[in-house]
């Protein structure tokens, strides 16, 4: 089976890129391991090649996403219906449902897909880095999609943007507890220890038992703005909430607009739609106003003694607008600095040369962070993990 009645030539680039990812992501439901790298390498082909013939675009597409010979008859009746039946418009539900009932032919295709190949598919999702980016464009290239607004991107350019982020991982920040552990380099002595062992060997040498104090990543605290004026980033930003609640524990992650909301469990759902679609049904006050006094103060009275333990880092995600004009904002931002170890704040005006905090809620909040940055494209949540980074160096603030 081969099309003969495919044209791509008038078709827009970006609406091309996007039609490749909805394809990708059908291959993927269907159980083929389909990465964001083969997508962009399959998007790299398509832009740069000439297809003399229709079936060429088959046969590329073929070679690149198919990689075992139990996956050929899945792929050729998905790409029948997506490409050549209904014009790239089945989406992967619609695909799932095609192979589970509607198609025989293409039921049994699925059903040969094996475990492992499901397993591969799983680990190229959840392993997703920068890479790709940078297989797919130039140096160059991918430098200006780095610095590009997430407000000024195109649909196609923020599908590959939150790709990329679904790669990202801050560093983890070691910080020592009160507990010890046994060390041959340690500090200090283990008295019962060295007594210990020289019961055991009866010979009157005390060998000496080092120690020294265990290590433990804090607890990362994320609250994050999703008033109206930041819904542009806020989308974006709960990509990266997500790959950073999956890769590592301890990660408490609140959202506000005029109410707090805790998302902590349904953000930690592996696959990221599944995830953010019981973000959204829990969330009540999308693109609305903001009070951050108000759900600050929430969060002090109800969840501060709960997450913020150990030394626990604070990243705040907000503009800084408030629709209280900072009414009781100062205070409750002085409270929550003296609660955590180190507070963040990644405000999307810093990306403004003349910014300037002249708003109540501005002047409120400025006063109590330990670091201010700014958050809004992919290079900024790069910088992000080396401010990480940079507060190992220093000690944390003594808390009260």
């Amino acid at each position: 089976m081969t099309p003969d009645h495919i044209s791509l030539e008038h078709t827009p680039q970006a609406e091309l890129a996007a039609k490749l990812g909805r394809f990708g992501r059908v291959l993927r439901t269907l159980g083929l391991p389909v990465g964001t790298d083969r997508v962009l390498a399959s998007y790299q082909v398509v832009t740069q090649m000439v297809f003399r013939e229709p079936q060429d675009f088959f046969w590329s597409l073929r070679a690149l996403f198919v990689t075992s010979r139990e996956q050929l008859a899945l792929f050729d009746h998905a790409f029948q219906r997506f490409w050549c039946e209904d014009d790239g418009s089945v989406d992967a539900d619609t695909a799932l449902v095609a192979a589970s009932s509607g198609d025989s032919s293409l039921s049994d295709a699925s059903s040969q897909t094996d475990a492992q190949s499901l397993g591969a598919a799983s680990d190229s999702s959840a392993g997703l880095d920068d890479s790709p980016l940078q297989e797919g464009m130039s140096a160059s290239a991918a430098e200006v999609f780095r610095q590009r607004d997430f407000d000024a991107m195109s649909e196609a350019e923020l599908w590959l943007a939150k790709s990329v982020v679904a790669g990202m991982r801050l560093p983890a920040l070691e910080i020592p507890t009160r507990r010890y552990r046994q060390s041959n380099y340690g500090a200090k002595v283990d008295m019962r220890a060295s007594l210990r062992a020289a019961l055991r060997q009866g010979s009157g040498f005390v060998p000496l038992v080092r120690r020294c104090r265990r290590t433990r990543p804090p607890a990362l605290v994320i609250i994050s703005d999703i008033s109206g004026s930041m819904t542009r980033y806020s989308r974006m930003l709960l990509h990266f909430i997500h790959a950073v609640s999956t890769d590592r524990s301890r990660v408490h992650s609140f959202v506000f607009g005029t109410r707090l909301t805790n998302i902590t469990r349904q953000i930690r759902e592996r696959d990221v739609d599944i995830a953010l679609n019981r973000v959204s049904e829990s969330v009540l006050d999308w693109d609305g106003g903001t009070r951050i006094g108000r759900s600050l103060h929430e969060f002090n009275q109800h969840w501060s003694r709960r997450v913020l333990t150990q030394g626990a880092v604070v990243i705040f995600i907000s503009d800084g607008l408030d629709r209280d004009a900072g009414e009781g904002l100062a205070k409750e931002m002085d409270r929550l600095h003296r609660s955590c170890r180190h507070l963040i704040w990644l405000n999307p005006l810093l990306r403004y040369d003349r910014f300037e905090p002249k708003s109540l809620g501005m002047q409120a909040i400025i006063g109590h962070v330990d670091e201010l940055r700014t958050v809004h494209n992919l290079s900024s949540l790069d910088v992000l993990g080396e401010v990480i980074v940079g507060l190992g160096a220093t000690r944390g603030r003594t808390q009260h």
